[in-house]
């Protein structure tokens, strides 16, 4: 399946690096025009800067809500911080608010869009040491739903990826310590950990008349994390090779 994007406006936000970066190349590669905002000139937490970016660019037709924060902190939910919680939910769950509430906007006159959310898949599990980020993924799920349901009269859908633990500039220095994501990748079914364009292929999908009749829903883009109970990966039946679970022969 090819997706054509060509005559498309996109926005992205976050897209400067990480997955953001990787959704703006797949969708210039499938021929949208694509607006990037991201740090210093677009800041999601500011409703007016946000409006004041959207209204320079033409009217949207898909807008990828990407723009994220995770702060870790101690494993105790009695240290976690009022300061990181406040700017956590700000730009994760209030940022996408404005961001969807914006698009819907942008788009209601023409009856048509495709709004798509980053959540994750700490939408639904309680990672320890992330408790904002944790509760503000989770919110995005709700805005997503309500949104769906509210949108599809004008023709607009909206739907969100959770992607698991995806190599990315915030998440390189556990890519480079193998004693760290040997026990984590053992509860993954493919054994390994995502690349960014994985993440973006299927958000774009979404984000495509490939998927018109798709709304309210999430695609979980995470190796199979989800699936797992009890390890997939050991010692006994596989072997750890740098950053990846390899079946012994």
């Amino acid at each position: 399946m090819t997706i054509d994007l060509s005559g498309k406006q996109a926005i992205v936000t976050g897209g400067a690096r990480g997955i953001g970066a990787a959704v703006v190349r797949v969708l210039r590669a499938a021929g949208a025009t694509v607006h990037v905002f991201d740090l210093p000139e677009v800041d999601v937490t500011r409703r007016e800067s946000l409006a004041a970016a959207m209204a320079r660019v033409p009217a949207p037709d898909i807008v990828i809500a990407n723009a994220g924060v995770g702060i870790p902190e101690p494993p105790d939910v009695t240290a976690a911080t009022p300061e990181n919680w406040e700017k956590t939910i700000a730009v994760n769950l209030t940022g996408v608010f404005h961001t969807v509430q914006l698009a819907a906007e942008a788009m209601k006159p023409r009856r048509q869009g495709s709004i798509v959310i980053t959540a994750s898949t700490n939408s639904w599990d309680g990672e320890a040491t992330l408790t904002a980020y944790n509760a503000s993924k989770a919110g995005v799920l709700g805005i997503m739903r309500t949104a769906a349901n509210e949108l599809g009269r004008y023709g607009i859908r909206v739907n969100a990826v959770c992607p698991g633990l995806i190599r990315t500039p915030l998440t390189d220095w556990y890519f480079d310590h193998g004693d760290v994501l040997k026990p984590y990748f053992q509860h993954i079914a493919l054994g390994r950990g995502g690349e960014p364009e994985e993440v973006a292929q299927a958000m774009v999908f979404l984000a495509s008349d490939a998927a018109s009749y798709i709304t309210g829903t999430t695609l979980t883009v995470d190796g199979g994390q989800l699936t797992s109970k009890y390890s997939t990966w050991t010692d006994e039946n596989a072997v750890f090779v740098k950053d990846h679970w390899e079946p012994k022969a």
